[in-house]
């Protein structure tokens, strides 16, 4: 006779991010977007004007790869390249009429797939948990010495 054994926390936050991602993509691609194609323009939206090696900072992944996101994304017509004018070198990306007329659709779509996750739970309970994960994030993401790597200071 097997007992059941609960889930750690880290299987439930990566299955549960898993299968966000996942109805995300799906709803996502009826409108011709990539879920890392919207991670940009909800970058994008915040932080307009930025350059491409800081938005990859942002988005965590490597500039190289935030350059062929945004090649994409420009020959689609969703972003626009602009000469940076204190770096000759750098360009900085901003959203056209396109991504702009996209932003609330996609909220909307985000909101449903969030409602969708917490649905069944209270009010209060929802709150809860997403004050919960909130307190959880900013203690992973205090420094406390080390690096985000591990190695110290």
């Amino acid at each position: 006779m097997t007992s059941h054994v609960p889930d750690s926390l880290g299987v439930l936050l990566n299955e549960s991010t898993r299968l966000l991602n996942r109805r995300f993509d799906q709803r996502a691609r009826e409108f011709g977007l990539t879920r890392a194609q919207w991670q940009l323009l909800k970058q994008l939206f915040r932080n307009e004007g930025i350059n491409q090696a800081g938005l990859a900072e942002r988005m965590d992944i490597e500039p190289i790869s935030l350059c062929r996101l945004a090649d994409r994304m420009e020959e689609a017509g969703w972003i626009e390249r602009r000469p940076d004018p204190d770096d000759r070198r750098a360009r900085r990306l901003f959203m056209t009429e396109k991504s702009l007329a996209m932003i609330g659709t996609m909220r909307a779509l985000a909101e449903g797939i969030y409602a969708e996750a917490l649905e069944g739970l209270e009010p209060d309970e929802a709150r809860r948990l997403i004050e919960t994960l909130a307190h959880v994030r900013n203690n992973l993401s205090r420094r406390r010495g080390t690096d985000a790597d591990g190695t110290e200071d």
